[in-house]
């Protein structure tokens, strides 16, 4: 089993990995089916999400209760009921997308019997993994995304900064273009998700004129629904902003190990994740290289827990030896239970 310590190269440790440890029924040890945790980022946010898992689990009730208690106020009547423009203020999307992700873990865990071999989470998603993994309080991982929410946003005016995707040319090319386009102002590739998508940011000129080169090369390109532009320099106050608070978070080793989408790879100790979860603001997220290192786990299954299934139809153009599954609302952890029973 991989342990809490594990070395920093993700593939390598992947081969020391033994079966799943399991549960002893009537007498005989059975093993417990393999599964990898995978924890959405921010944009899958919408009105009435958790409701329906919270209306039939009192352990996701709790979750939410617990987030609420937290950041004094109803982040969970905020999640069910809305308003929608209120929801999707980065401040308030980010610790609503934690709180559904954290309440659909619990609730497959007390549902399911399987064991989570390793972890890991798209951007905000690292710190849903992180809380499950138990190497972060709930409480702590809801203050501090509530305030990286807030950071970075502040941290480009609107209308400054833009985000783009482009699907259809290598990753390499897209960040040749960006070169190309910069003109000066910042330009990067803020999130490198495999299967031919790799979404652009920085400022907005900067981003329009990146489009426009990618449709030159008949890639589909376009501009995101998006508040800040996310994952580029830009986004170094709201690093800078955030250090503050995370040293004084009380971290602990994974009970699970969790995989950085910063660096695709095996996080190495509680100094690690606290400068991990600094650098995630200006750095991209590889999501391709996560999904490499996590392809290689002797897993029976992916499960995507929360909102959505971005992660889910990513990891089906990308690791198509193992299924995936999203649980986010009682349908899928019925669908979980039945699949692995």
């Amino acid at each position: 089993m991989w342990g809490a310590h594990a070395a920093a190269s993700g593939v390598s440790a992947l081969r020391d990995v033994s079966r799943a440890p399991g549960r002893r029924r009537e007498g005989r040890l059975t093993l417990l089916p393999a599964v990898i945790c995978l924890f959405p980022g921010q944009g899958a946010q919408r009105v009435g999400m958790g409701r329906d898992l919270a209306r039939d689990f009192p352990s996701a009730r709790r979750t939410f209760e617990e987030v609420d208690d937290q950041l004094g106020m109803a982040l969970s009547r905020l999640c069910f009921e809305g308003p929608g423009e209120t929801l999707e203020l980065t401040e308030y999307a980010q610790p609503a997308l934690l709180a559904c992700s954290v309440a659909a873990y619990r609730v497959a865990r007390e549902s399911s019997a399987f064991e989570p071999v390793v972890m890991a989470g798209h951007s905000l998603g690292e710190w849903s993994a992180l809380v499950a993994a138990g190497a972060l309080s709930l409480g702590d991982a809801a203050r501090g995304v509530r305030e990286r929410g807030r950071l970075m946003q502040e941290a480009v005016p609107v209308g400054t900064g833009a985000m783009a995707a482009v699907m259809g040319l290598e990753a390499s090319v897209v960040e040749a273009l960006c070169v190309d386009a910069a003109g000066g102002e910042v330009l990067a590739a803020a999130n490198l998700n495999g299967a031919g998508q790799v979404v652009v940011a920085g400022h907005r000129g900067a981003v329009e004129r990146l489009v426009g080169l990618a449709r030159a090369r008949r890639a589909k390109a376009q501009l995101l629904a998006v508040s800040a532009p996310f994952h580029c320099a830009l986004m170094t106050p709201a690093a800078e902003g955030l250090a503050p608070f995370l040293a004084t978070v009380d971290l602990r080793l994974p009970a699970t190990p969790v995989c950085t989408s910063v660096e695709g790879r095996l996080v190495t100790g509680t100094d690690d994740i606290r400068s991990l979860l600094a650098c995630q603001l200006t750095a991209p997220v590889r999501w391709d290289a996560t999904m490499e290192v996590l392809g290689k786990a002797p897993a029976r299954l992916a499960v995507e827990f929360g909102v959505g299934r971005a992660l889910s139809g990513l990891w089906k153009r990308t690791v198509s030896a193992i299924p995936v599954l999203p649980v986010g609302e009682p349908g899928g952890v019925a669908a979980l239970r039945e699949g692995l029973a």
